[in-house]
């Protein structure tokens, strides 16, 4: 990472606290939204319906019951941490990535360090091979469920035969306000991108199919759109089939708005692959965000967390996230390579 890179992080992390902060202490309430790809996120346990046993005390990671317990501390610690510089409560939701199932969050909620937030979850077991998941924590002092379900990403129309995460649909009232959430992780680059690349446009079309359906019923619907899109914010999916847009100026009520293409194409990331940058971890919400008439959340801000103790100190990876493992399975007690993404909220008092 670069100390160009380093500095415009300190800067943005300035931005965010002080500005945000400035307005909750006067007449507004600041609300976080985060999103997380916790890498491989697993207990223990083979299922036999999956190719997780890399995985196990066994597999090429020798991921023991003690690694677990520290892989569960660990991501505890960061969510404890995220947003609280401006907001006490941390995150009133969290998108996740890469998490095996529900005795993985039910261990998770019940660490010590969030325990207190009362946490709940939502998740659906998957199609993936791996048996990777998206999931939702939530504050029920902010989110009230209404339902959520999982919505399956047809692969199967580009005959291919690998399935991908579902999306994890969720309807709540956020402190008042009716949303409607959507976490996802589209199809990786396995294979190369532009082989790849059509399962990312399915994965789009099946979120702009949701998006669609809800802004006809209600152009004011607020919808938030989560993920590890496994593309940055310029690519197809995001600009050309969801339509989402950079200029908050440029906004219709039913148009989406992507905070991250600026950051982007400044040379921020959450990821690096290669020595690249590439912010593939995202929080996409719908015009109703910036422009509605009840006076109830509207969007104010976003940033990479990425602070210190997230990031690699020593070693070729330095300035890189700190991974759980290394790239020789071994493991490195840290966090993830992805860093969190989080978006602030704000409300008149």
């Amino acid at each position: 990472m670069s100390k160009i890179y380093t500095v415009r992080k300190i800067l943005l992390g300035l931005f965010v606290l002080l500005s945000v902060c400035g307005w909750s202490q006067s007449q507004y309430k600041v609300m976080a939204i985060g999103f997380y790809n916790c890498e491989n996120f697993f207990d223990t346990i083979h299922d036999p319906n999956k190719k997780d046993e890399d995985f196990t005390p066994s597999g090429s990671y020798h991921y023991t019951t003690e690694v677990y317990r520290q892989k569960l501390h660990n991501i505890a610690y960061v969510m404890e941490k995220m947003g609280t510089d401006v907001t006490p409560d941390g995150p009133a939701i969290i998108g996740m990535a890469e998490v095996e199932n529900d005795r993985v969050l039910s261990d998770l909620v019940e660490q010590p360090e969030i325990k207190n937030r009362h946490y709940k979850y939502a998740w659906f077991y998957t199609p993936d091979e791996r048996g990777i998941s998206t999931a939702m924590l939530y504050n029920p002092k902010y989110l009230t469920v209404i339902s959520s379900r999982p919505v399956h990403v047809p692969l199967e129309i580009i005959k291919q035969k690998r399935p991908t995460r579902d999306i994890l649909y969720v309807c709540g009232v956020l402190s008042g306000d009716t949303v409607h959430i959507l976490v996802n992780h589209w199809p990786s680059k396995f294979g190369g991108e532009a082989a790849s690349a059509p399962g990312r446009i399915v994965a789009a079309t099946t979120n702009k199919k949701i998006v669609d359906s809800l802004l006809q019923l209600n152009p004011d619907t607020k919808i938030l759109i989560l993920g590890d899109f496994n593309d940055n914010p310029t690519t197809e999916g995001i600009t050309d089939v969801l339509q989402a847009k950079a200029d908050k100026n440029d906004m219709a009520l039913t148009d989406i708005y992507n905070p991250w293409i600026s950051m982007y194409k400044k040379g921020q990331g959450t990821e690096n692959y290669q020595d690249e940058w590439n912010l593939i971890d995202q929080i996409m919400i719908s015009g109703s965000f910036l422009k509605n008439n009840n006076n109830k959340w509207k969007y104010y801000n976003s940033e990479i967390y990425s602070r210190d103790f997230l990031v690699n100190k020593i070693g070729r990876y330095k300035g890189l996230p700190h991974r759980s493992f290394t790239i020789s399975h071994v493991w490195d007690n840290g966090y993830s390579d992805h860093f969190p993404v989080l978006m602030y909220l704000i409300e008149k008092k």
